[in-house]
């Protein structure tokens, strides 16, 4: 195999496999595109959020046996909070449909739901502590993705 003078083994093979020269961009997403795949996993989040929301939901409602007995809430008793719980998992299971339209108004709906439903995990945690305490950490990074890269530019590129 033909090579430069004083090239050795170790610098043909290693040429195939260092990719391309460092001036070379091409491998960059473009500026209005950064962000998009965690605003996508944001609304995916979202919706599942919703789901396991709808099912606490009804759990609460129907008062099944996986909450903690006798607890004393803030406001109103388990049923409520099984109540306001499946609202808020039905608000959040429309605006991750709506989300995956690209919509502005689509994602602050999403923002607004998502962050209610944190202060209503919050204040529904004595029935069930460590699930209300997961909602809330998923409903941040959720959060996360929709205010930090769910700008118009994301969104719509």
């Amino acid at each position: 195999m033909p090579h430069e003078a004083g090239e050795t083994w170790g610098d043909i093979m290693n040429s195939a496999t260092t990719g391309p020269p460092a001036d070379v961009d091409e491998y960059e997403y473009p500026p209005e595109r950064r962000g998009r795949g965690l605003t996508a996993f944001a609304s995916i989040l979202l919706f599942v959020v919703g789901f396991f929301n709808v099912i606490y939901g009804f759990a609460g409602i129907g008062s099944s046996n996986v909450f903690v007995g006798n607890a004393h809430y803030v406001l109103g008793d388990l049923r409520t909070w099984g109540w306001v719980t499946l609202i808020f998992g039905l608000l959040q299971l429309l605006a991750a449909f709506l989300l995956m339209g690209g919509n502005q108004i689509a994602r602050w709906f999403a923002v607004g739901v998502i962050g209610l439903n944190a202060i209503g995990h919050m204040l529904s945690m004595p029935g069930y502590p460590l699930w209300s305490l997961t909602i809330v950490a998923l409903d941040v990074v959720a959060l996360y993705g929709l205010c930090a890269y769910g700008s118009r530019q994301n969104m719509t590129a």
